[in-house]
């Protein structure tokens, strides 16, 4: 696993990595444990559309979500009083507020996500327009921004066989614990959308396996989770039959996107039972059953995203701001920190205390 420096000094308190402890065996550790905690991956960006339907312009749409995004995750910190825990699922192209979502509930994980980077370094959906070389930018910015592990979408690996080598490798170098890659047909489709097509079970298998070995040539520990889309593309038998080869590959978790029902999901998990589960409660109209973290465990799931809660909170909180400005107005306190708030979340008082450390006495 490549050295990660994040750009502060790491808070011990802050994080559950030990002592020598590199970022993919902390990930390893916590998928071991029967209490999987799994952090927030936040998408803190307000689209394209929204900013143009408030008639505002880029430049005002940051600090108003801070407080709408503080008030869900504590709603969301709720939950981690059961057994398995929630995360939900993006990405943030300014890198602090990973780091402010990490430590305002003591995370242990962050996913990084190709829907949440198209979506807040493109502004287009995510259909397979967001590039390697964007995921892999995006991902080295991030995993600077925090000293925890983070999963990062690899997508369909962006190519054949030899592709998914050096997507794991890339991964690998810009500081990812973990990795997911998915078996569809290039260009890819976001989950529970329409349209959706997947590689044959042969070329499926052999991405998973090209990417143990280039796990492997690295020398790296880099945790693979594998994720099909046959569910939705073939049949249920399909997908289950998939993951099962990829667990035989070597994958580390097993991911079927777009379950329809309770039985499907127990179906799910009977496949590979020492391979940690991945489920996918997606908000207001997914294909999945919205189940409760204590239900999830109890079919058998070890990590449980919520990949909307956040994303929708922030984006209508940056809409109603603008809206405000757009009016003459601020938005009101319940909805904007202070500034002070602002500045000690993106680090200002931190900086000038470790900043007088170098201050020259002429």
């Amino acid at each position: 696993m490549a050295a990660r420096y994040p750009y502060f000094a790491v808070e011990e308190s802050s994080h559950g990595i030990r002592s020598g402890e590199s970022l993919a065996a902390a990930l390893r550790r916590i998928l071991a444990t029967p209490v999987a905690r799994i952090s927030a991956c936040l998408l803190l960006t307000l689209s394209a559309g929204a900013r143009s339907k408030a008639g505002v312009s880029d430049r005002f749409r940051w600090p108003a979500f801070l407080r709408a995004m503080e008030i869900v995750l504590l709603l969301l910190i709720g939950l981690r009083n059961n057994r398995i825990q929630d995360f939900a699922c993006c990405a943030c192209p300014k890198e602090t507020f990973w780091r402010y979502s990490s430590y305002l509930i003591h995370w242990s994980l962050l996913i990084f996500s190709g829907f949440c980077v198209s979506a807040a370094r493109l502004g287009l959906p995510d259909v397979g327009l967001v590039s390697y070389g964007e995921m892999i930018d995006q991902g080295r910015l991030i995993n600077e921004a925090v000293s925890i592990p983070v999963i990062g979408d690899g997508d369909n690996g962006y190519g054949n066989s030899m592709n998914i080598k050096r997507t794991i490798k890339g991964y690998i170098n810009a500081g990812f614990a973990g990795i997911m890659l998915e078996d569809q047909v290039a260009p890819k489709a976001c989950g529970h959308t329409e349209g959706r097509k997947v590689i044959s079970r042969e070329e499926a298998i052999v991405h998973i396996k090209a990417a143990v070995d280039a796990r492997k040539e690295s020398g790296s520990d880099i945790v693979i989770v594998a994720r099909s889309d046959a569910r939705q593309a073939i049949s249920l038998d399909e997908a289950l039959w998939r993951v099962k080869a990829f667990a035989d590959a070597g994958a580390d978790v097993l991911f079927i996107d777009a379950l329809a029902s309770v039985e499907e999901m127990k179906a799910f998990c009977v496949v590979a039972p020492e391979v940690p589960k991945m489920a996918n409660m997606l908000e207001g109209g997914g294909k999945t059953p919205i189940l409760s973290p204590a239900e999830l465990e109890e079919i058998g799931f070890r990590l449980v995203v919520y990949p909307l809660s956040l994303v929708g909170v922030s984006m209508r909180a940056m809409q109603d701001a603008l809206v405000a400005v757009k009016d003459g107005g601020v938005p009101p306190p319940s909805i904007l920190p202070s500034f002070q708030e602002i500045k000690d979340t993106l680090g200002f008082n931190r900086y000038y205390k470790e900043e007088k450390q170098y201050q020259v006495v002429s």
